[in-house]
């Protein structure tokens, strides 16, 4: 009797996107893939971000760690350099990236799928706006952190992205399934703007890995940090998304 053969699924393309297969499941899977298109650009898309990834984040694999990071880490078990460290490993790698179908945003019913599609939303609700972008500008920088704290129940934080030529344009209150949430917005010279979507972590989930997120030109990382969950959202390079995402993570990690 012939053996039956597992269903390809979305965890055989990542492990083949990564090279993580044995022999033999990888040649299913190539042959699944030679029978369906869509599912072959899935995977190239895939091993194209590994690409990007590994070309951005490698070199902080191989730096030295600090001194003053290695005494910490001899003080404190859950030190968040060290959470920062293996946040950048999982991205670098590639293990953990999302995947949004061409034209949806939807990618899936889970919590923090539904939290990705309200970012998604929101960035393309307001940043064309012109004279009213957001509801309290960055001239109240304090005002806006501490009454959007207040407002989620959670300690908010707008990052600083200068590094990378955006400037806080400020921020305004959302709602996420009745709740609060909160984005602040970013522009460059050019007028490219990018938001930082923030809500109360969807159900308590487990903190993430960086995954990435895109709709045509529109592209975004999202993450769990504690009780908090982020998506960065932007109509740019993702390279530069994923530099900014890395930026805004170091910044609330402080």
């Amino acid at each position: 009797m012939n053996e039956k053969r597992k269903p390809i699924t979305e965890a055989d393309l990542h492990a083949y996107a990564d090279n993580l297969l044995d022999p033999k499941r990888r040649q299913e899977v190539e042959q699944y893939l030679e029978q369906h298109s869509e599912a072959a650009e899935q995977v190239r898309a895939y091993q194209e971000i590994n690409t990007g990834l590994h070309q951005l984040f490698d070199h902080v694999l191989e730096e030295p760690i600090p001194s003053r990071l290695k005494q910490k880490s001899k003080t404190s078990h859950s030190s968040k350099p060290l959470q920062i460290a293996a946040m950048l490993a999982t991205l670098a790698i590639g293990t953990a990236i999302g995947w949004l179908g061409r034209g949806e945003w939807n990618i899936g019913q889970q919590p923090i799928a539904q939290m990705v599609d309200h970012a998604f939303t929101a960035h393309v609700v307001y940043t064309p706006e012109v004279k009213h972008p957001v509801e309290v500008g960055a001239n109240e920088e304090k005002h806006l952190v501490n009454w959007l704290t207040k407002r989620l129940d959670a300690p908010v934080k707008a990052p600083q992205l200068n590094t990378l030529g955006y400037e806080l344009l400020g921020g305004r209150l959302l709602a996420a399934e009745g709740k609060p949430a909160a984005q602040f917005m970013y522009q460059n010279g050019l007028g490219n703007r990018l938001t930082l979507f923030i809500r109360k972590n969807p159900n308590g989930q487990r903190d993430t890995a960086f995954r990435f997120a895109n709709n045509d030109s529109v592209r975004g990382f999202y993450w769990i940090d504690g009780e908090l969950g982020y998506a960065l959202i932007g109509e740019t390079e993702r390279t530069t998304i994923a530099k900014a995402a890395h930026l805004v993570y170091e910044q609330l990690a402080q």
